[in-house]
């Protein structure tokens, strides 16, 4: 592979976005930030992670996790050591340090350092949520794209 394919390479977004497109729209805001590609579980070739210098993990919250799809990934991946990741998500309420700590732990104990996480509200029509109209209606909004915005600038000095 060429000097010029593993500069175009410096990060990776690996999204799960399903019933609303909440995480996707946070996962577009910080992959512009640091130009950067976005895969779902399904289209990523474990042995091509190596040439990315920071992997975004991020998904709605389903049951206080991850989508099921990611945290399979993650099972899957190969053992390495100090890789650069960082983890996001969009779920009904906050509390990323309970609903991170499933991905934050398998990612761990494959070597992967994270570097930072973030999450925000995201609109969830889940459950019997359907019937009042759903919550967080609008989110995230214009202000939660911001701070992913800020979020994403804060994580370009590990994309080298």
């Amino acid at each position: 592979m060429n000097e010029d394919v593993l500069t175009q390479k410096k990060s990776l977004l690996i999204v799960f976005s399903y019933h609303h497109k909440n995480t996707e729209k946070i996962a577009n805001v910080i992959a512009k930030v640091l130009e950067a590609e976005i895969k779902i579980p399904q289209q990523v070739n474990l042995e091509e992670l190596q040439e990315y210098s920071l992997i975004g993990f991020g998904s709605g919250i389903y049951s206080e996790k991850h989508h099921k799809t990611i945290l399979d990934l993650v099972d899957n991946l190969p053992q390495t050591t100090n890789k650069k990741a960082f983890i996001f998500s969009t779920s009904a309420m906050i509390d990323n340090t309970t609903k991170h700590k499933t991905l934050r732990k398998k990612l761990g104990s494959k070597g992967y350092k994270i570097v930072d996480e973030f999450s925000c509200k995201g609109f969830n029509t889940n459950s019997f949520m359907k019937y009042f109209g759903g919550m967080n209606k609008g989110r995230p909004n214009e202000k939660d794209l911001k701070h992913a915005e800020e979020f994403a600038l804060g994580l370009k000095q590990y994309c080298e």
